[in-house]
């Protein structure tokens, strides 16, 4: 037999068909992969699904709301309805006294019936009085405070003679008599008084009012307090309220009180034919339907209108010292604010005079839906000016961060002076302008500082009337040492503020 190899196919397989069969094999493997790899998709796909449907039935909260509890009596009367709109607006949810609220809003005056809620507020925590605010509020106080732009009062029985020796020396004048329920109130004579009644006080009536369309009426302007030590106090310029007596002022008549005295039901504004021209038909507010017809008259509206800012600088700084004292027995005062309307009337010489200041002034447009814009701008720009209406998402007014905090307002924002700082005077020194240089600021000023630069930005149609408004010119000649006479607190933040000022001119008013 020849050497044949029994170890070898006996048919020799060509490499054409031995290709193939690699291919297939490569192919099948291929297949199989994919297979698996489609059934593994499917089985991923299906944990998926099952997740978000759980999810969709039990979705993880990632944002909570924030919180306003609002109080008072018969709330489902609606008188409030406009502060629950804003409210809802600026992205809270309503709560109670069990709830971690950010923000008190109550139409009563707090500090006796919720005093054990305000005891140990957070630093978040805001609440719409401030204590003390009661002095401002208060007619017999305000009244007998014997201020510039308050007619002289006397309060009943303990100023009893002084009224009498005043009234001999101006027999010609007319009085009226209040309490603090403020009504039931006439003009009448010094000989009809009721000299012997508690409570009540006694005041000289403004007897040649500025009147439009022959009515008498009343300037309502919103006031805004956010801080006592030191001051910081601003007034709503968007717009007033003016309300007029439902009938004329002549002939007067002592007996009829709705020719003097402004009532619930009173004229708006756009029953006035001489102001409805400017406030319907062209769209003006009150304010410049008021400005444009005393303008018309060839007189300066700006007179009016300077005279209240100093009347309620003045009603700020005279209640000063006892809001301080009030404020004191609680931790925190930055806790506190308090929005107020003052009253007042002008006379034909445009001097003008504060009738009252009214805690919790009506909010309602109930009787004058036309009211409604007015009265959400004011509790807006209220809410914005105290850091409420707060301008970043979050479920809380809690600051999340230094960082947060830093890019709205860091140190470098509040600095001034800088040609003074530099000087070798400031480096050993902390007198005048160096008071306000880094190294001399504590860490409260430096808060005090940030807080109100941050209520600068935040002011919307408020203007701040203390610390008062000031010029450049003003502001370079001015020393801090000259303005001690304001206390040490309310002095270097008016000093701030025009080094501000001479940065940049927005700063001066």
């Amino acid at each position: 037999m020849s050497g044949r190899n029994w170890t070898s196919s006996p048919w020799p397989v060509p490499r054409s068909v031995s290709l193939v069969i690699a291919v297939l094999i490569i192919g099948i493997l291929l297949t199989a992969l994919n297979v698996y790899e489609l059934h593994r998709l499917q089985k991923d796909q299906e944990r998926h699904n099952s997740f978000h449907m759980k999810e969709k039935v039990n979705p993880p909260e990632k944002f909570h709301s924030r919180v306003v509890w609002v109080h008072g009596k018969k709330l489902e009367t609606g008188y409030l309805k406009h502060v629950f709109a804003v409210f809802e607006r600026l992205g809270f949810q309503q709560g109670d006294s069990q709830s971690k609220w950010d923000v008190l809003w109550t139409h009563d005056y707090p500090f006796t019936q919720l005093s054990s809620h305000l005891q140990n507020l957070k630093p978040h925590q805001k609440v719409n009085h401030f204590p003390g605010s009661g002095y401002i509020t208060n007619k017999v106080n305000l009244a007998t405070s014997m201020l510039k732009h308050i007619p002289p009062a006397f309060q009943i029985p303990a100023d009893k003679e002084k009224l009498l020796q005043y009234a001999r020396q101006n027999p010609q004048k007319m009085w009226v008599q209040k309490s603090n329920s403020h009504r039931g109130i006439s003009v009448q004579k010094i000989g009809d008084l009721d000299l012997e009644s508690e409570g009540t006080f006694v005041q000289e009536y403004i007897h040649n009012p500025l009147l439009i369309d022959g009515r008498k009426f009343d300037i309502g302007v919103y006031t805004i307090l956010t801080s006592v030590d030191p001051l910081r106090v601003y007034i709503f310029e968007g717009d007033v309220l003016l309300r007029f007596c439902v009938k004329e002022y002549y002939p007067f008549d002592p007996v009829d009180i709705e020719t003097y005295v402004v009532g619930d039901d009173y004229l708006p504004i756009w029953k006035v034919s001489s102001l409805q021209k400017y406030y319907t038909q062209l769209g003006y507010t009150m304010k410049e339907s008021l400005n444009a017809y005393i303008q018309s008259l060839g007189k300066q509206s700006s007179k009016i209108w300077s005279q209240i800012k100093e009347a309620v600088q003045s009603v700020y700084f005279e209640k000063e010292k006892t809001m301080i004292r009030s404020a004191k027995k609680f931790r925190n005062t930055r806790n506190f604010f308090e929005m107020v309307r003052f009253d007042f009337v002008v006379d034909g010489d445009l001097n003008v005079f504060i009738m009252e200041a009214n805690m919790s002034p009506n909010l309602s447009s109930a009787h004058f839906p036309e009211n409604k814009l007015l009265y959400e701008q004011v509790i807006f720009n209220v809410l914005s000016l105290v850091g409420v209406g707060y301008l970043f998402q979050t479920d809380s007014l809690k600051t999340k961060s230094s960082d947060e905090t830093n890019m709205v307002v860091s140190d470098r924002d509040i600095q001034v002076f800088a040609h003074d700082c530099v000087l070798d005077s400031c480096k050993y020194s902390c007198q005048g302008n160096c008071q306000l240089c880094t190294q001399c600021l504590t860490d409260e000023e430096k808060y005090i500082l940030k807080d109100t630069y941050q209520e600068h930005l935040r002011r919307g149609n408020c203007r701040r009337v203390i610390p008062a408004a000031t010029s450049e010119e003003e502001a370079s000649q001015t020393k801090l040492d000259d303005l001690h006479h304001q206390g040490s607190s309310n002095a270097l933040l008016k000093r701030w503020f025009q080094g501000k000022c001479l940065q940049d001119p927005t700063w001066c008013t």
